[in-house]
């Protein structure tokens, strides 16, 4: 049962890890807005 209690305690050691880094990463990086610009063929535009 110890190493059952053990792999228990890893993974949840993991899985708080990564939801940290989630939060860390939704509080520190902020998304900058930009326009974006694409060009379209004509040919792309006209109905078949």
């Amino acid at each position: 049962m110890p190493t059952l209690f053990r792999f228990v305690a890893i993974l949840a050691i993991l899985g708080g890890l990564v939801f940290a880094g989630m939060i860390a990463l939704v509080t520190f990086v902020k998304p900058e807005p930009r326009e974006m610009i694409e060009t379209i063929p004509p040919s792309r535009l006209q109905p078949k």
